[in-house]
């Protein structure tokens, strides 16, 4: 009777035991990320940004990643890793286009492929009205763009204006409005034939350097300025040393915002659809209001003692005219003579 006992309750022992084990056990998901009971497993991906936490673009993105969850029902969760903690963004590139990072907003650069530089050619819009019509989703270079970086396993998910480029500076540089006249400085230029180009043409001597190098080397005196961003790139990373700021809207600047391929084909169709239509509608959100705040950086810039530099529209027309003569040939074949024809052609 014993015996029959101590049986059983070892039998009962095993059961529970089994039943516990069974809860225990992970429970599988089908191909599209659901459970078997229709349970939604949260996906969580990375998307990396060059702006310090609490600037505009940072703010931006996160805004960003919050639609996108709420338009997901919570199944596509994104983090936020702002000021370059992934690597500089041509790196956080080569990452994202081999799936180690998901997702950037960011610069394009020429590392993964010179035409990317076309973005950043030299005066190649002069208003916000014509980079409206040059750099929205659906023109001419962005479905160039779009392919360009297809071909690294990377999809365009829309665009993100920031602002006209100028060049800002520890010394005060001579006769600025003049683009004929030496300026003696150097300055630090992103990696483009470009950048570098235009910067010797507005009479400014070039070193290459990364941006997440430019303040030490500018702490440093390695270089003197930097060139390759605007009022609200400048205040954001550079107030701390800057005395003078140049507005001379020598590029545009435009920021993608991309995907890993594999990773956007792992997403189910409802999470692609509403992945897509929260990156239209920040760039939409962006286009609305980024002419605005361009001034308003400026004037921040001011406010802080630094001198905001003066220039006439003659200044400026004279500035792009130098700059397409002596620059635009240089580059026009690293991007591809056909694509730069059809993307200047109505630009005098």
């Amino acid at each position: 009777m014993k015996l029959r006992k101590r049986t059983l309750s070892i039998i009962l022992c095993l059961i529970l035991t089994l039943t516990v084990l069974a809860g225990c056990a992970k429970t599988p998901t089908t191909p599209g990320g659901e459970t078997p009971g229709g349970e939604v497993k949260q996906k969580v991906w990375k998307i990396a940004h060059i702006r310090p936490a609490g600037a505009v673009a940072d703010v931006d993105v996160n805004a960003f990643v919050k639609d996108v969850f709420e338009r997901t029902n919570g199944s596509l969760k994104i983090e936020v890793y702002p000021a370059s903690q992934l690597g500089d963004y041509t790196v956080v590139q080569e990452r994202v286009s081999i799936g180690d990072v998901e997702m950037q907003i960011a610069p394009i650069g020429t590392n993964l492929d010179k035409g990317f530089g076309i973005s950043n050619a030299p005066y190649l819009v002069e208003t916000w009205k014509q980079a409206g019509d040059v750099y929205a989703t659906g023109s001419v270079l962005i479905n160039r763009m779009t392919k360009m970086l297809e071909k690294h396993d990377l999809k365009l998910l829309g665009t993100y204006p920031l602002y006209f480029g100028g060049i800002a500076l520890v010394k005060e540089p001579k006769d600025p409005q003049n683009a004929d006249v030496p300026k003696g400085i150097k300055i630090r230029v992103p990696a483009m034939k470009s950048f570098e180009k235009t910067a010797e043409a507005l009479g400014y001597i070039a070193t290459p350097l990364a941006w997440a190098d430019t303040f030490t080397s500018m702490q440093t005196g390695i270089v003197e300025g930097a060139i390759g961003a605007g009022a609200e790139g400048y205040y954001s990373n550079l107030k701390d040393l800057i005395k003078y700021y140049l507005p001379l809207n020598d590029h545009f600047e435009m920021w993608y915002l991309y995907v890993n391929q594999e990773q956007f084909d792992s997403l189910t169709a409802d999470e692609q659809k509403a992945l897509t239509e929260a990156s239209l509608a920040l760039e939409k959100n962006r286009f609305a209001k980024a002419e605005a705040e361009e001034k308003e950086y400026e004037d921040k810039l001011a406010e802080l003692g630094i001198k905001v530099i003066e220039f006439s529209d003659e200044d400026l027309a004279a500035f792009a005219k130098k700059s397409r003569e002596l620059v635009w040939p240089l580059i026009k074949d690293d991007f591809g003579a056909e694509l730069f024809d059809e993307v200047t052609k109505d630009i005098k």
